[in-house]
């Protein structure tokens, strides 16, 4: 008579596969995380928006253009959470500040000097994150956003305030240019002070860097 095969115990257990995290834990994970980033977000955009209250002009006999730093919570939004961020924080602020003062022509111009300064500056410290990116960034964005404020003042202005084409034209280079360029450096020195000192409350450890 043949033997009769034997279960030996090791054969007959199932093997037990590794936990995993399960899909409620990983979930609520990623929930306080996003409200952590969405309640940092809002915060910006409340200080970027009480920031344009406080005005002030930049070049003499110029008082009907004047500089505010709301510019630079979207600026530390974007550096911390990405161009999306940013934007969006800029956006809230510029269109708060137009509803608030009723100044719709001012927030359209603003809306598209805040989309040329935030976004360049936000995706180049994204793909080059030290010291050095974000400092390429801000130059690439103060350059930018001069473009877009001359561009908007050339097209809004004159469509929207009755200002002839080449009065507008003849402030570009000794006020529009140099008003943008001293409104875009002091808020870029703005930014990398205070991104320096609460990147580390409002970033997560393994993206912050050192030295920034």
């Amino acid at each position: 008579m043949a033997d009769k095969p034997t279960n030996h115990p090791a054969a007959a257990s199932p093997v037990r596969p590794a936990k995993t995290p399960t899909a409620q834990r990983a979930l609520a994970n990623t929930n306080r995380w996003s409200t952590r980033v969405l309640v940092t977000i809002a915060l910006l955009c409340a200080i970027s928006v009480l920031l344009t209250f406080v005005e002030f002009p930049l070049l003499p006999g110029v008082a009907w253009l004047s500089y505010d730093a709301s510019f630079m919570p979207a600026m530390v939004c974007g550096f911390a959470y990405g161009p999306a961020a940013g934007l969006a924080c800029g956006i809230i602020s510029v269109v708060a500040h137009g509803i608030l003062f009723a100044d719709f022509t001012g927030a359209l111009m603003n809306f598209l000097v805040v989309i040329g300064y935030v976004l360049p500056a936000a995706v180049v410290y994204q793909r080059i994150h030290n010291f050095k990116g974000a400092v390429i960034g801000l130059v690439l964005g103060i350059v930018v956003a001069v473009v877009m404020a001359v561009l908007g003042n050339l097209l809004v202005t004159p469509a929207w305030l009755g200002v002839p084409l080449d009065a507008v034209v003849a402030m570009i280079v000794p006020i529009l240019i140099p008003f943008n360029l001293l409104k875009g450096i002091l808020n870029s020195v703005l930014t990398l002070i205070v991104y320096k000192a609460i990147s580390n409350l409002i970033t997560p450890k393994k993206d912050q860097v050192k030295g920034l």
